[in-house]
């Protein structure tokens, strides 16, 4: 299944008064800057404005850094990510399997459990990866498709991961106070200026200016954040058994960034300060284990690489996918990207005839059923999808978004409720932060109780609501519903107790 959530249409929450406790940090941090603080008039401008994640505002980074990004967030493409096809995140079942496949030996290896960490991906096409709130991976599309093998991106989740393992998200945030508060300053400069004269260009401008100086003052100490990941992920490379080739491959496609204007270098670089120390460091570690020189991943990976990029364009770029891929091409990742092309530009039948070629060859292939189900699902034969999507969840029980997309096909069926909540409620423990997933256990235990009559399921439906919302990061809406849920639900019963805890944690949130 691929959706697209766009950021921050779903999932979002306000962050009004997180920006005013940022200025009110920044302040009490440096009591020089307070004038320059309160003449920002700011304030106005964060009422349903800016907005950023939950992961965000839950994470250890301190709320001047915050306030940081989600001004950086509210600007241009030169800016981070743009309000609009800058920050899409994206979900797809065969991808997320395949870089979890990647990734789960490298975790181990880390001593981390590898389903504590979320492997997430945004539309976008430059090029980056980085860890944020927590033990969360963001990959950019552009990355996932620049990479040229599975060797490459695996070396780019073991880099990951050594940041995770090393703590860097916690320490960074310590060490990176005295350049937020420059950052913060020179951003809010821009904002005024931009908003008195009307032109965004000036306010871009000057908050990059800011944004340079804070990065320049902390180049140091992110070297050495890189160099201490880059020496992890060798490690954890070297334990299972795989050569680092992959991840000296990736750093020499960044070669001679470093030496750009920071306008010009690709986001990876500016996010993860290179230099030639680190690529000697490398090679320097490669010479040393000859044992694993020209170790490569098994053969399907790259198979499922290919597959990956192919899937990529033909969702994102479809123009482009049939002029690279041609009908002539009979490769499995051409026709796979053709089909997709077709299909995202409405030509559903000749779409299906690839799937079904497809399918001939590889009949207990999940994914292809899945995306099957899924041109059928999407052009009202809501029927012939329910069987698919039942396949598909057979053949890969452990996908969270595949149970999610049998159960709304089965609820857009009008099929057995019980079902639909046995996989809804598999798939929640699997994935439970998941939103959708919440939305449709509401629509289940809604028709459940028209079915029985039963009151309780009025307060199931709250109870999921009020989860759905704390996903999205809505926790007034979430506290509300929680409530509700409280008047009806059995005390002290497990679903009661974690609407308790919902309501006593967005009470105590509000009073921070």
């Amino acid at each position: 299944m691929w959706m697209r959530l766009a950021w921050p249409s779903r999932t979002y929450h306000s962050c009004a008064q997180l920006l005013l406790r940022a200025l009110n940090q920044c302040v009490s941090c440096y009591p020089s800057l307070r004038f320059a603080c309160h003449r920002t008039r700011f304030y106005g401008l964060a009422k349903g404005y800016l907005e950023v994640p939950r992961f965000i505002r839950k994470s250890a980074l301190p709320r001047a850094l915050v306030l940081t990004l989600v001004l950086a967030l509210s600007f241009p493409p030169q800016l981070a990510f743009a309000r609009d096809d800058k920050m899409t995140f994206i979900r797809d079942a065969e991808i997320e399997h395949y870089l979890r496949t990647l990734g789960n030996p490298i975790f181990r290896a880390a001593g981390l459990d590898p389903t504590s960490i979320s492997l997430l991906m945004i539309q976008n096409a430059d090029l980056n990866a980085f860890v944020a709130g927590g033990m969360n991976i963001f990959f950019y599309t552009g990355l996932l498709q620049a990479s040229e093998t599975p060797e490459q991106l695996q070396g780019v989740i073991a880099h990951e991961t050594g940041h995770i393992a090393g703590g860097h998200l916690s320490r960074g945030s310590k060490a990176m106070r005295d350049a937020s508060a420059q950052a913060i300053i020179g951003m809010l400069a821009g904002v005024a200026i931009g908003a008195a004269s009307g032109r965004g260009d000036i306010a871009v401008g000057t908050i990059g200016g800011a944004q340079s100086v804070a990065e320049r003052g902390l180049m140091g100490f992110s070297r050495a954040q890189e160099s201490s990941a880059d020496a992890a992920a060798m490690r954890f490379l070297d334990s299972t058994g795989q050569s680092s080739q992959g991840l000296l491959d990736f750093m020499k496609k960044l070669a001679g960034q470093d030496i750009l204007p920071v306008d010009r270098q690709v986001e990876y670089v500016r996010t993860h300060p290179l230099s030639q120390d680190r690529v000697g460091s490398i090679e320097h570690h490669l010479q040393t284990r000859a044992d694993l020189s020209g170790k490569k991943l098994e053969a399907s990976f790259q198979n499922m690489h290919e597959r990956m990029k192919a899937k990529l364009l033909g969702y994102m770029q479809p123009q482009t996918a049939l002029l690279r891929y041609t009908d002539k091409d009979p490769r499995v990742p051409a026709r796979y990207a053709r089909a997709i092309a077709l299909y995202r530009t409405s030509q559903l039948q000749r779409a299906l005839v690839i799937m079904e070629t497809l399918l001939k060859e590889e009949p207990d292939n999940p994914f292809f059923i899945e995306l099957k189900a899924q041109m059928l699902f999407e052009n009202a034969r809501v029927a012939e999808a329910v069987d698919l999507y039942k396949k598909a969840v057979t053949l890969q029980p452990d996908s969270a978004l595949l149970r999610v997309s049998y159960a709304h096909a089965l609820l857009e069926n009008k099929g057995d409720v019980d079902l639909v909540l046995q996989h809804l409620t598999e798939a929640n423990r699997l994935e439970a932060r998941d939103a959708q997933t919440w939305r449709f256990l509401a629509a289940a235990w809604t028709r459940k109780g028209e079915i029985t009559k039963d009151m309780k399921y009025q307060g199931l439906v709250s109870y999921a609501l009020a989860e759905e919302s704390l996903a999205n990061g809505k926790d007034k809406t979430a506290g509300q519903y929680a409530e509700r849920a409280l008047k009806s639900l059995p005390k002290g019963s497990p679903y009661w107790l974690r609407a308790q805890d919902i309501k006593i944690n967005v009470e105590n949130d509000a009073k921070d």
